[in-house]
């Protein structure tokens, strides 16, 4: 397989010198030669170069003047500019460079230097391109990497969170049903802009992810108290608290493996969290108002309200606007009132 031709685009107002330049550099590279910056942008809509070779020193717009029009477009900011300049002094030299320049040619040039000169250049913008084109792999590769693990992370999720049900199938689907509540109503909070400065600190696709492990606690209950058809004692109710508990110790120890991860920080919050109630008279802490922290304030509402529309052996099912009016009545008690108003509103789309 051949190996690919570079293009080289000469720019300079004496024909003379595009002649011998382009003699020079025919053999090596495909070399378009215009008289001025005006017809260089012309040609560059058509097609673009590896490198452009040009004179600072030309009528109507100088070599310094075009190539900070070149460094300002994305398209040709990253094409190499080589200057080719009569003048000798330092200051004109820094001043190409300062514009971006990456070289200086003198004239009259010598063709074995100018052959050397482009040719260096040349190569490190292959080699600049191929780096990029690397990057580029590397990141997809990293994309699907982190995919994978992604993907591995919400099996075992899933697996836990179906492995909480399977004890408690009285409440098939409702990890399924309180992460599609918490989304909505996420969402209707960054709408109406509540709580917005800390909601834009979380990563949303993680914190749902997270709330599949609330009731992780549960695991640690045990059957006859978890599964019991009826009304619990106050003994029972007594224990069946501890799963909050239990969830943070379960999460916690899980940590302690880990780098910290927010995944499992917003879990264990709301695991620990997710009974307290606005008034300060839920569990396992009695914390009251905003000292519950917003993931146990959300995952109180949905988790109540999913329980509200779920039929249990000893109470039939509320409707949805039953539930709703429950949750009403509990503002500024059981639930944060701010949070009840957003509720309501994204309450439409829950069904």
């Amino acid at each position: 397989m051949l190996k690919e031709r570079k293009t080289v685009v000469l720019v300079d107002d004496n024909p003379i010198n595009l002649r011998l330049a382009r003699n020079t550099l025919m053999d090596l590279y495909d070399v378009f030669t215009v008289p001025s910056a005006r017809k260089l942008f012309q040609l560059l809509e058509r097609t673009l170069p590896d490198i452009i070779l040009m004179d600072v020193m030309m009528p109507e717009m100088s070599g310094y003047d075009a190539i900070k029009i070149l460094k300002d477009d994305p398209r040709t900011a990253s094409i190499p500019v080589i200057f080719l300049t009569a003048r000798s002094d330092p200051n004109s030299e820094l001043e190409g460079f300062d514009q971006g320049a990456v070289d200086y040619i003198s004239k009259p040039f010598s063709p074995q230097l100018l052959l050397k000169r482009v040719g260096v250049h040349v190569l490190v913008e292959s080699q600049r391109k191929e780096l990029e084109h690397i990057n580029e792999n590397l990141h997809h590769m990293v994309e699907d990497k982190t995919r994978e693990v992604m993907d591995l992370q919400n099996a075992i999720l899933k697996a836990v969170a179906n492995l909480v049900e399977s004890r408690d199938d009285v409440t098939g689907g409702h990890i399924e049903r309180t992460e599609r509540f918490l989304n909505l109503l996420m969402e209707e909070m960054l709408k109406q802009e509540v709580y917005h400065e800390e909601l834009e600190t979380w990563d949303l696709k993680l914190f749902l992810q997270s709330a599949k492990l609330h009731d992780v606690g549960k695991i640690a209950i045990r059957d006859n108290i978890l599964m019991k058809p009826g009304p619990l004692t106050a003994e029972e109710h007594d224990e069946m608290k501890k799963h909050t508990t239990f969830g943070e110790t379960v999460i916690g120890r899980i940590q302690e493996g880990t780098n910290e991860s927010i995944f499992l920080t917003h879990a264990r919050i709301m695991a620990g969290a997710h009974h307290e109630k606005w008034d300060g008279s839920g569990y396992p802490r009695g914390n009251a108002g905003v000292d519950i922290p917003l993931q146990g304030r959300l995952m109180s509402l949905v988790d109540v309200y999913d329980a509200l529309i779920s039929e249990r052996p000893y109470k039939k099912a509320f409707t949805p606007k039953e539930a709703i009016d429950i949750i009403k009545e509990s503002s500024g008690i059981q639930f944060d009132p701010a949070l009840v108003g957003i509720f309501v509103s994204a309450s439409k789309h829950f069904h």
